[in-house]
């Protein structure tokens, strides 16, 4: 496929896991009289999401190698659409996370066929410029999703958002039936738990896919555990309704799509490693500035989300080099490298909405949490370029 095409499905197949996630985020607060729950219960519906989401990418990406990526994805994206229905007809609180469960598990496919899909066709720079691109589009998605989901909450109440959720199923189904064309070569033998145990010790042996997706996790899981606060600190704490909330979150999607489109202008000039260092700095900042204004400051809507955005955009820079070169060693199991680091990525955030979850204050554990995980990013950098270095140096010797 073109570069452009790889590109619009790839964004397409990306956005369908963040806008599973956050479009409903507005009507949390309103699910917990809806269905007569606590607000434990359905903060428990972005945590099993989490859960499916993640665990479920450890099979999407080995079936794709295996039968295909069209075929990977019609299935998945199918199983997504039958969670949506199961949302919408939940009779209580028990089905509603059963049918969250189901949407995890669909929407897994997403972003890992996207990266595969990228890793058979190109590689080095032109990758990095296609899932920079991804990034753009990627952006817009989960932008307008909580926007999208409080108005819809607004006008027709909570179950038009998982109806909403259906429809956008079956579309990406469609665009996938009619414009995608199958990059992999299908092994129906890499199926066989062997053979998927095999190509899984291979990724996790290798130190510096670790360390590369020890970077994203830490970036990218800060910004799902985000999920599992900031309904209940901009709605409880700060007091926007679930519309202004939904409206409010454009800062921080806003952010990260200025961030990519800020890359994609600068990256002939910066490098993959400069570009790198400039959103680690970024997302260092914002987290310190978390901690503090958290901390020292009471809540309003930007001390929290000012600081939200400037990770966001630090964030943008830093993923499309990143997860190039954490798949770079791949190409023959590009599917199972790219679930197992969406695997790793999607289970930072769900730890870190786990931790917030024991905290049990929102605010205090957005203020612990997240830096934390910051941290982490810088940390697992700094591995990631020595251990780069000595397999530079290693053949001299």
């Amino acid at each position: 496929m073109s570069e452009r095409r790889t590109s619009i499905l790839g964004a397409l197949l990306a956005t369908l896991g963040p806008i599973s996630m956050s479009i409903y985020t507005p009507a949390m607060p309103q699910l917990v009289s809806a269905f007569s729950s606590t607000e434990s219960m359905i903060k428990l519906t972005l945590t099993v999401y989490f859960a499916g989401f993640s665990v479920a990418q450890l099979v999407s990406g080995p079936f794709s190698d295996a039968f295909g990526r069209r075929n990977a994805t019609l299935l998945f994206v199918g199983i997504n659409a039958l969670g949506g229905l199961i949302c919408v007809l939940a009779p209580d609180v028990t089905w509603l996370l059963a049918g969250r469960l189901v949407q995890g598990i669909g929407a897994s496919v997403g972003i890992t066929v996207a990266r595969a899909v990228v890793r058979d066709q190109f590689t080095g720079a032109e990758a990095s410029r296609i899932m920079n691109l991804i990034g753009i589009m990627l952006a817009i998605g989960p932008a307008m999703a909580p926007a999208i989901g409080g108005l819809l909450l607004a006008a027709f109440g909570w179950h038009a958002i998982f109806v909403m959720l259906i429809g956008f199923s079956l579309t990406i189904a469609l665009s996938v039936l009619v414009f995608m064309r199958e990059t992999g070569r299908a092994d129906p033998s890499l199926a066989r738990p062997r053979r998927v145990a095999a190509s899984y010790l291979e990724v996790l042996g290798d130190i510096r896919f670790l360390a590369a997706t020890g970077v994203l996790g830490g970036a990218i899981g800060s910004l799902y555990a985000q999920a599992t606060m900031l309904p209940f600190i901009l709605i409880d704490r700060v007091g926007l309704s679930p519309t202004a909330f939904g409206l409010g979150m454009l800062m921080q999607s806003g952010f990260y799509f200025l961030g990519s489109v800020c890359l994609r202008l600068t990256a002939a000039r910066l490098g993959g490693e400069r570009s790198v260092q400039v959103g680690l700095a970024m997302l260092a900042s914002g987290g310190a500035l978390i901690a503090l204004s958290t901390h020292l400051l009471p809540p309003t809507y930007l001390s929290v989300m000012a600081p939200v955005a400037f990770s966001s955009f630090g964030i943008a820079f830093l993923t499309p080099h990143m997860t190039t070169a954490a798949l770079q060693s791949f190409p023959h199991i590009a599917g199972s490298a790219s679930a197992m680091l969406g695997f790793i990525q999607m289970a930072s955030g769900f730890l870190g909405g786990l931790a917030a979850a024991l905290v049990g204050v929102p605010l205090m554990a957005f203020g612990t949490i997240v830096p934390l995980m910051c941290l982490g990013a810088v940390v697992s950098y700094g591995a990631f370029v020595r251990l780069t270095q000595s397999a530079v140096e290693t053949p001299a010797e």
